[in-house]
């Protein structure tokens, strides 16, 4: 299969007022289908990383931001299918009872994604619908046009029952509430973040940064499905994934270091 490379990574800036310990999640998860190559940390002042993999498989490192002003960065080329992801819309929806027992926790409720909150709209809207991977598309539609993006539009505590009212929201609350209606149908669904150019697609004007689409268990295996855009892509790198955006988050600080500046990159490498 033909490929092609990008240059990811992001760059923050903190201003902290004492030493801080942080969690970063920004390096991808490793992908048979995506080569990462080149991978670098770096920082200003110099900064001691160790790494870990948190419970859903997830890589991540732990350091101290110093006091005062300190830059964090991670660059890495990534070479990726020139395809978009799979898909199948013949794919079934499995009875509970039939479910891997490992992908039954992505049926719960979690901090965001409330299907028992939302559980009566999702029936009555996606309950009279032949299951399967038509239905699915049937929520991403819905929460598509139900939703508008607007940056700014919601705060840290916004669940998706609060951005189903205010019919607003970024990436990660389109996600939140397809999750949602999928869990609330019994259809397991969770929430994953990357690095997602701008592949054969209209450039977004914005600037880049990190984005969220959801994997929903059909068959046999996880199917991508990306409520916000509603389109397959090309060039989606995975970092995390998780219950919710709660559990990959790119950067968790224990204490409150003032985020100065955050710049992502993900754009095909110059030919």
């Amino acid at each position: 299969m033909e490929t092609r490379r990008l240059l990811i990574g992001c760059d923050f800036t903190y201003v902290a007022a004492i030493y801080t310990p942080v969690i970063f999640q920004v390096r991808p998860i490793e992908d048979p289908h995506v080569r990462i190559e080149g991978a670098q940390w770096a920082s200003e002042p110099r900064i001691m990383i160790r790494g870990y993999t948190d419970l859903y498989g997830n890589p991540c490192v732990r350091a101290v931001l110093p006091a005062g002003r300190s830059s964090f960065r991670f660059h890495a080329t990534a070479l990726v299918p020139d395809a978009t992801e799979d898909a199948d819309e013949g794919a079934k929806e499995c009875p509970p009872d039939d479910l891997p027992d490992e992908t039954l926790i992505y049926t719960l409720p979690s901090r965001y994604c409330l299907p028992d909150v939302l559980g009566d709209e999702a029936w009555s809207r996606f309950g009279g619908l032949a299951p399967g991977y038509g239905r699915v598309q049937a929520i991403c539609d819905h929460v598509n046009q139900h939703l508008t993006f607007q940056y700014g539009s919601t705060t840290a505590l916004s669940s998706a029952a609060d951005v189903n009212r205010s019919r607003i929201g970024v990436c990660r609350d389109f996600t939140h509430l397809a999750v949602s209606f999928c869990r609330a149908l019994n259809i397991p669904a969770r929430y994953v973040f990357g690095y997602l150019p701008d592949l054969d697609v209209p450039p977004d004007p914005a600037p880049m940064d990190f984005a969220a689409w959801m994997e929903v268990w059909l068959g046999d295996r996880w199917w991508t499905f990306d409520p916000r855009n509603n389109i397959r892509r090309k060039g989606r790198i995975v970092i995390g994934r998780g219950r919710d955006a709660s559990d990959v988050a790119m950067a968790t600080t224990f204490g409150g270091p003032l985020l100065e500046s955050m710049v992502v990159q993900a754009e095909e490498a110059a030919r």
